[in-house]
C-alpha cells in the first residue's frame, strides 16, 4: 500500500512510518493539516493515516475537505480524543475507522489491511510496472527482463521501483537519497552510485542494452532502450 500519515508529533510518526516500510508499504508523512490535504488531493493513496488535532488544519476538517473533493481513499483517526462524541462525529466527518492512542502498531497494521480489503484498487495499473521488457511484479516482489527472473536485494527492489515510476526523468543523487534511503541530508558516502552499479550489473549487462543511464553532472535516469 501506498499510505499518507498525517501527524504533528514526531516520535509516533516516525513509530508509525518505520513500522509501515518494514511492512514493505510505502509512506508519505505531513506535520500539518495543510499539507496533509494538499498530498492527499495530488498523489494518490491507498489510505490515510490522520491525526484529529494538527497545526493549521485539524483532522476533521481536513477529511470533510477530502470527501468534498471526492476522495474516496480509506482514512483512520489515529488519536488520543476518545470520547463517545468524538468517535461519531469523526466517522460522520467521513473517516472509516478510530483508533486511540496510545496504539500498538500491529493494531494499526490489522486495521489498514481490512481496509484494504473492502476497497477496489483503484491503482490496478501499479500492481505491476512496466518499462520496454524490464517489469517489475509490486505484489509477488520480483522482477523479470525479457522473461528472465532478476534477483534483486530489498534496497535495490525500491531502488529500481522508484527509477522505473519515475521513467524518462533524470533523478538526482538527493532525490535517490531522500526517497529510497530517506536521507534528508548528504551522508557523503557512495551508497547511490554503488547500488546504482549493482542495479545496472543485473538489470543492463547480462541483456546487452542500457536501461539505466548517467546524465553526466545530473543524476541518472531509467527508460526503454532506444
Amino acid at each position: 500500500m501506498k499510505v499518507l500519515l498525517v501527524e504533528d508529533d514526531a516520535s509516533t510518526a516516525a513509530y508509525v512510518c518505520n513500522g509501515l516500510r518494514e511492512e514493505g508499504h510505502e509512506v508519505d508523512h505531513a506535520g500539518r493539516g495543510a499539507l496533509g490535504l494538499e498530498l492527499a488531493l495530488t498523489r494518490p493513496y491507498d489510505a490515510a493515516v490522520v491525526d484529529r488535532m494538527l497545526p493549521d488544519l485539524d483532522g476533521l476538517s481536513l477529511l470533510k475537505a477530502l470527501r468534498a473533493a471526492g476522495r474516496r481513499m480509506p482514512a483512520i483517526f489515529l488519536t488520543a480524543v476518545g470520547g463517545v462524541d468524538d468517535r461519531v462525529e469523526g466517522l460522520e466527518a467521513g473517516a472509516d475507522d478510530y483508533l486511540l492512542k496510545p496504539f500498538a502498531f500491529s493494531e494499526l497494521m490489522a486495521r489498514l489491511n481490512a481496509l484494504a480489503r473492502r476497497v477496489v484498487p483503484e491503482r490496478r495499473e501499479e500492481t505491476v510496472l512496466a518499462v520496454g521488457d524490464l517489469e517489475m511484479n509490486l505484489i509477488a516482489r520480483t522482477v523479470a527482463r525479457a522473461g528472465q527472473a532478476v534477483e534483486l536485494q530489498p534496497r535495490e527492489f525500491r531502488l529500481l521501483e522508484y527509477m522505473m515510476r519515475n521513467r524518462g526523468r533524470v533523478l538526482t543523487r538527493t532525490m535517490l537519497l531522500e526517497r529510497v534511503w530517506e536521507f534528508h541530508f548528504d551522508p557523503k558516502t557512495n551508497v547511490v552510485e554503488t547500488h546504482v552499479s549493482r542495479l545496472r550489473a543485473k538489470v543492463d549487462r547480462p541483456f546487452g542494452a542500457e536501461m539505466i543511464r548517467t546524465v553526466r553532472g545530473s543524476g541518472y535516469l531509467l527508460d526503454a532502450p532506444s
